[in-house]
Order: structure tokens, then sequence, then C-alpha cells
């Protein structure tokens, strides 16, 4: 249940955003073209490392946003909620666990009208560094884009 312990602290973050991210011409790869911009995350531990929690701020962009990851330890798996500031909406989470140092997470939403799986992966995981991607499938997981890379670096 301590899976997200890594996170504590502070991070520079390194954002690779694909720039069609919330119009339809994202569920096709050649249509698009990358942005990367600058955030701060600020993340903590609760419950004994059953919950974490991280805020996120994107001084270039204008908004933030917060995560919140709860641990079930009954189906042992993660339940990962975010918001942002622009809308405040709590999103559907994405479920999943971590397996050789390696989270994956999945759920459903809409995007642009249509029903899209969700997937976040956790990778790269060191004691300075991490790596989290977002993807999407219109096709039933067949086939993912990825449309959001998150470099983490820890600050001294």
């Amino acid at each position: 249940m301590n899976d997200f312990d890594f996170y504590t602290g502070t991070w520079d973050v390194t954002n690779r955003r694909r720039t069609d991210f919330l119009q339809e011409t994202c569920f096709y790869e050649e249509a698009t073209e990358w942005e990367e911009f600058p955030a701060v995350s600020r993340a903590s531990r609760h419950f004994e490392g059953g919950a974490n929690f991280d805020e996120i701020e994107f001084p270039t962009k204008g908004f933030g946003g917060l995560t919140l990851r709860l641990y079930d330890p009954e189906r042992e798996e993660w339940s990962l909620y975010w918001v942002n500031s622009r809308d405040g909406k709590l999103t559907t989470p994405v479920v999943g666990r971590f397996v050789d140092g390696r989270g994956e997470f999945y759920g459903d939403d809409t995007l642009v009208g249509k029903d899209i799986r969700v997937r976040y992966i956790w990778s790269g995981i060191t004691a300075d560094s991490a790596r989290w991607e977002q993807a999407f499938s219109v096709d039933g997981e067949k086939t993912w884009i990825t449309n959001w890379i998150m470099d983490s670096t820890r600050r001294p």
C-alpha cells in the first residue's frame, strides 16, 4: 500500500502534451504536434501510505490540478482521481496497481462525445525521478494513443 511513497516531496516536471489533446483529432496519431512546458508538483503521504495527494502548478498554462490516490487493501489496488482548477470537476478514477515497479491504471471516460478508455502508466521510478504517461483508446484497448508525458525530477 506504500506504492506512491516515492512521490512524496517537491518535483520539477517536464510536460510533453499533444496540442490536439482535447479535440477529436487527438485520436489519430498522424494529426499531432507536441508542446512542452514546465510544472511543479508537491506530493504528500497520508493514512500510513494508503493515500497520496499532490498539487501541480503549470505556471505557463495558467492552471493547476490535484491528484488524490487511494489504496483499497481488500482489492490491493489504487484509485486515482484528478481535478483541475479550470473546471473543478473530479474525474472518474483510473484503477490499478504496481507490478515490478511499474504502475498501470485504467478507467472509462468521455472525450469530445466519444467513450474512451484511459490508461495511466507510472514507470522509470528512482529516488529522484519518475515518468507518468496518459493514453486513450477508442477501440477497446486494441490501440493506445499517448497524449501526455510527465517526467518528474526531485528537487534537492
